[in-house]
């Protein structure tokens, strides 16, 4: 006869093995997304090799690409996406009004954002760090040279508070020049209304590149912040937000088993029991997150694994010729890791 710890214990477990086999419930953002036929997904307004429209209104960059395997994932379709541009002071606003489905633009993942703006964090897209460029006639090589500087950024991000911080913490009499757009930002400072520029080291790479004349700038090297760069949905819908997740962490995982646009039809016939999940081969796992078995196969179908999404946009191939860094595999000398599909 069992008795009553035993009728509990034997209770969790089965209610356990219940909770792991039934299928997630459509939320309500799923819903509307399929009900739409579309995505609605924000980005940035213009920043080289993360989101930027060409003269055909055709958008393109790592962020970009993300939302492309996201709606490949739940619409079977990468191109029923359409992007809304937003400056760093709309952007938050426009999640949290419902005007956009997701926020892919180049934000950073804080406490301060995570705890107050009633959204998640998907994952960490791309690992970056704030930084600094300087014209190469100034004669700067370092950033703590910048004493009596004027610095140019932008309002509504992190580097304002940063530029601060670091002024304070290396004794630096710093002059912040602010903007509230980024176009204002970086036109003051190639008139030379200030000394340096300061942003995302990603993004001083991308705004180099557009310059005049790029090899008169200089990056310093010092990198003073961590920006952990992710995208973001709403909270109170758990079913998107964890689709949101596990497209990201597909790309990654893609990468990590050597599943490439090129060779996706080839892998199917992988004996490989962790390419089979993530092709959807064998186990369902779409099942859990209310899609269908293939959804990861679409994602890297549409983009590419996080590899071929990095180099085509902002990898040394690209215009940016950023090295993968951080951003390097787990497995190959970086930080980047998913969590398992399994």
């Amino acid at each position: 006869m069992l008795n009553n710890t035993r009728i509990r214990q034997l209770a969790g477990v089965a209610l356990c093995l219940t909770a792991v086999a039934l299928p997630a419930h459509a939320g309500k953002t799923l819903d509307t997304i399929k009900s739409r036929g579309e995505l609605v997904c924000g980005v940035n307004v213009a920043l080289a090799g993360f989101s930027a429209a060409d003269s055909e209104g055709k958008w393109s960059g790592l962020d970009v690409d993300y939302c492309k395997a996201l709606a490949a994932a739940i619409l079977s379709d990468a191109n029923k996406v359409k992007y809304v541009p937003l400056n760093a002071q709309q952007r938050f606003t426009a999640l949290q009004s419902g005007e956009i489905d997701i926020l892919s633009r180049n934000t950073t993942w804080t406490l301060t954002r995570d705890a107050s703006l009633g959204a998640n964090f998907v994952g960490t897209i791309y690992y970056d760090g704030q930084g600094f460029m300087v014209k190469k006639e100034l004669k700067i090589a370092s950033a703590k040279e910048l004493n009596g500087a004027t610095v140019c950024t932008q309002s509504g991000t992190t580097t304002e508070k940063n530029l601060t911080d670091y002024a304070r913490a290396n004794k630096l009499d710093i002059k912040p020049l602010v903007f509230e757009k980024n176009e204002a930002a970086t036109g003051a400072y190639h008139s030379g209304r200030c000394e340096a520029y300061t942003t995302d080291a990603s993004g001083l790479a991308a705004e180099r590149t557009i310059a005049k004349n790029p090899d008169e700038h200089l990056i310093l090297p010092e990198i003073i912040s961590k920006e952990p760069l992710g995208p973001l949905v709403r909270r109170g819908d758990d079913e998107f937000f964890a689709i949101s997740k596990w497209v990201l962490n597909a790309l990654i995982e893609g990468e990590e088993y050597g599943l490439t646009q090129a060779n996706l039809d080839e892998k199917k016939t992988s004996d490989d029991p962790n390419i089979q999940r993530i092709l959807g081969t064998a186990e369902d796992m779409g099942t859990l997150l209310g899609l269908d078995k293939e959804w990861a196969y679409r994602a890297l179908k549409a983009t590419g694994n996080y590899g071929e999404i990095f180099e085509r946009n902002v990898g040394k191939n690209s215009p940016l010729k950023l090295e993968r860094g951080l951003n390097k595999l787990w497995n190959q000398g970086g930080i980047l890791y998913a969590p398992p599909i399994r």
